[in-house]
């Protein structure tokens, strides 16, 4: 196994047993203790037990919760869990946290920020030639005290989302499945897949139909060889941050996951078009190039 990053996971104890406590230890806080915040405010709105749990199953926007403290509370579960996944990697495996991060001496955020900036810029171009096709289909949303603390919100919190997401699928993942199978193509795919599967859960799919699965699990596929090829962490974590804040800040609608404050809300129909496969196979084949030559990849077999 020649990956220096996959190679990590020797730093550390790698018991079977470690594995299942530290994925019990994660899921505990992130999908229990995490919960308990949103938990708390549904109950705040609402003493009916049963409009509760009709409520929970909407995300518990049809409580009428504002859509900034919904957006933290929800936010405040990968917090959690990015709180755990740091004690089960110090605690249980014994490792450096920095070893499921990157291979390098240091995390390195210069990587980190010309992702961010560089996905930043494309996601805004896309929603903004969205918008510019069909104006019809956007109300202006801006209230200036509202998107400023959506703002705050989502550059202190929307990172650590990401951050937890990356981190436990690109880092914790991946190198553990790697250490094991001993190549880079199983970890790859396996988590790819875990990571698509997850976002199955999210209602846009639910409202588009499972044709969406293909972007997430291609985007998964993405983050991972993008890991894999740079040995590190760095630029996936900006890449997805910078995805999930435009997504917030600029356009909003009534069925995906996160309901913000941002400047515009799309009313048009939701529905699946060709549009969805221009990232997969025209826009992520560039973002690959593009990062190839810059840190000069080589290692592509």
């Amino acid at each position: 196994m020649e990956n220096s990053f996959i190679r990590q996971v020797f730093k550390g104890k790698n018991d079977w047993w470690r594995y299942l406590i530290s994925v019990l230890v994660i899921l505990i806080g992130w999908q229990i203790i995490g919960v308990l915040p949103l938990t708390a405010i549904a109950i705040m709105h609402t003493s009916n037990t049963s409009e509760l749990m009709v409520a929970a199953q909407d995300n518990f926007m049809s409580l009428g919760i504002e859509k900034n403290l919904f957006l933290v509370a929800l936010l405040l579960m990968f917090v959690f869990g990015l709180l755990f996944l740091f004690i089960a990697v110090k605690h249980i495996h014994k490792r450096s946290f920095k070893t499921v991060l990157t291979s390098r001496s240091k995390f390195d955020w210069s990587r980190f920020i010309f992702a961010f900036v560089l996905w930043f810029a494309v996601g805004a171009i896309m929603i903004l030639v969205d918008y510019w096709s069909h104006p019809e289909d956007f109300i202006w949303n801006f209230d200036p005290m509202k998107f400023a603390v959506l703002f705050v919100i989502s550059f202190a919190f929307i990172p650590l989302q990401t951050s937890f997401e990356e981190i436990f699928m690109r880092g914790y993942l991946m190198q553990g499945i790697g250490g094991l199978a001993k190549n880079r193509w199983l970890p790859l795919i396996i988590t790819s897949l875990i990571f698509g599967l997850l976002h199955g859960l999210n209602p846009e799919v639910a409202k588009l139909g499972n044709q969406l699965m293909i972007y997430y699990i291609s985007t998964g596929l993405l983050f991972g060889v993008i890991t894999l090829m740079d040995e590190g962490l760095e630029l996936p974590m900006g890449l997805h941050a910078a995805n999930n804040i435009v997504a917030a800040l600029l356009v909003t609608t009534d069925w995906t996951v996160f309901q913000t404050e941002a400047l515009w809300i799309d009313t048009s129909e939701p529905q699946l078009s060709m549009l969805m496969y221009i990232p997969v196979f025209i826009i992520y084949p560039i973002l690959l190039f593009v990062l190839s030559r810059k840190y000069q990849w080589k290692d592509w077999g």
